[in-house]
C-alpha cells in the first residue's frame, strides 16, 4: 500500500500523483486532505501517512506533501520504522532507495515538477535494497534509534 497526506500546497499535486500511481495499478490510499483548505496543517496529514507506515514499514510505503517538503520530512521521521528521505532528484532517491530503504517520500510541492517527480517516485518503488552487511547493519542502527 502507498499512503497519500497533503497539505493546501500539496493538494492538487497529491491528487495528480495518485491518479497517475492508480493508473499504473498501484494500491493507493489518500489520507487527506480531501478538499482544499488554505487553514489546513501540514503535521496532521504527515503524521497520518506515518502512522500508517510504521505499522508495516517493511512493505507499506508513503509519500508526503507539503510546500518546502521539510516540515513533512521532520513529523514523519519522528515514527518509530520510518525512513522518510526528502526528494531532490531521481538519483539521490535511487540512493536513498537502495542504501538508506527509505520507505516514504517528502516532496516540497512548490520546487518539484510534477513529471521530475514521477520518474523519482517509479525509481524509489522498483529499487531495491542493498543487502551488504554495512547497510543491513546501519538499518538496525536507525532502528534502535528512539
Amino acid at each position: 500500500m502507498i499512503y497519500l497526506g497533503a497539505d493546501h500546497r500539496g493538494y492538487h499535486l497529491k491528487d495528480k500523483i495518485k491518479k497517475w500511481l492508480s493508473g499504473l495499478g498501484f494500491q493507493v490510499e489518500d489520507l487527506g486532505n480531501y478538499d482544499y483548505d488554505e487553514e489546513d496543517d501540514y503535521p496532521d496529514f504527515a503524521r497520518g501517512v506515518a502512522e500508517r507506515v510504521s505499522q508495516n514499514p517493511q512493505s507499506d510505503k508513503g509519500i508526503v506533501f507539503c510546500g518546502s517538503g521539510v516540515g513533512v520530512d521532520i513529523v514523519a521521521n519522528r515514527f518509530s520504522g520510518v525512513r522518510c528521505g526528502f526528494v531532490l532528484n531521481e538519483r539521490q532517491i535511487e540512493m536513498a532507495a537502495r542504501d538508506d530503504q527509505i520507505n516514504m517520500l517528502a516532496v516540497a510541492t512548490d520546487f518539484t515538477p510534477t513529471e521530475e517527480l514521477q520518474r523519482a517516485i517509479l525509481t524509489w518503488l522498483k529499487t531495491e535494497a542493498n543487502q551488504a552487511e554495512r547497510y543491513v547493519r546501519r538499518i538496525r542502527k536507525i532502528d534502535t534509534i528512539r
